[in-house]
């Protein structure tokens, strides 16, 4: 039987390849052995080992069930993420997949409405004015939008995670998109607010240089209690699973919590807000 050399390093899709062929041989699995725990017919299997085919997400999904990876850090869904993800920043497939798995999502954001939040339609203009500015594709941009929304749908899940939100006032007085898309974007946030497993305040401008943060900070507790960072700057995501250099973070987000508006009294000011639009 022929076999085809495979070079990791050839591409993303060949060290997908490469891995899952490994993976499999290591078990002493054929490939029709490995589409029996996958649910995948063997010729699908031999053709992404060997690139003539993609892995979509229900491949790398049913991978991680046949090897027992589901749950762990080093899913093929992770691999698959970063793969196809390559228009977004450095560690943020990889901090959406934790995400996705979190008891308490904490983020604060300044500027705009952060991703989590954001509408199709704001999230899309923003997409949008990448693509004229010559920063990403118009393939990239269906990219983002696509990822944002598949993001959100990942915290529709049973026990709902818990999901505390700080926005600077910026992100609510920064117009995005024109009246429409500005107005639908707040009665979001507004329906946010409402949810019994959500909380939302505004840190307004008054707070000046109180406020610990000046761009996205993102903080995760997982179902055992341990805790993870994002943040970015201009150019990369950094993942952070230190507790000496998150914890910081965590106590000044408490601090921010206790100093922003309550969520009674932001909501009242997104509501003005939608007024004047």
């Amino acid at each position: 039987m022929n076999r085809k050399d495979l070079n990791p390093e050839a591409s993303p899709q060949a060290a997908f390849g490469a891995r899952l062929r490994s993976s499999r041989e290591a078990r002493g699995w054929t490939q029709a052995e490995l589409s029996t725990h996958m649910g995948i017919s063997g010729g699908h299997i031999s053709g992404v080992e060997t690139t003539r085919k993609t892995p979509s997400l229900r491949f790398a999904k049913a991978a991680d069930k046949a090897f027992g990876l589901t749950g762990t850090d080093v899913t093929f869904e992770r691999q698959w993420r970063e793969m196809h993800h390559s228009s977004l920043l450095e560690g943020y497939p990889e901090y959406v997949t934790y995400q996705g798995r979190a008891a308490e999502i904490r983020v604060f954001e300044s500027g705009l409405v952060p991703g989590l939040l954001q509408t199709p339609e704001y999230a899309r203009v923003l997409a949008d004015s990448d693509v004229q500015r010559g920063d990403i594709t118009p393939e990239q941009a269906d990219e983002r939008v696509g990822y944002l929304i598949e993001q959100q749908a990942m915290l529709v899940r049973t026990p709902s995670p818990i999901i505390f939100v700080v926005l600077d006032e910026s992100c609510i007085r920064t117009p995005i998109g024109g009246s429409a898309v500005m107005d639908a974007q707040l009665a979001h946030l507004i329906e946010f607010a409402g949810q019994s497993h959500t909380a939302l305040q505004i840190a307004p401008f008054s707070m000046a240089e109180r406020k610990p943060f000046i761009r996205l900070v993102c903080l995760l507790t997982m179902a055992d209690r341990s805790l993870m960072s994002y943040v970015e700057s201009e150019t990369q995501g950094n993942l952070d699973r230190e507790l000496p250099s998150v914890l910081p973070l965590v106590r000044n987000y408490h601090r921010l919590q206790i100093e922003a508006a309550s969520q009674a009294e932001s909501v009242a000011m997104i509501e003005q807000l939608r007024k004047g639009i």
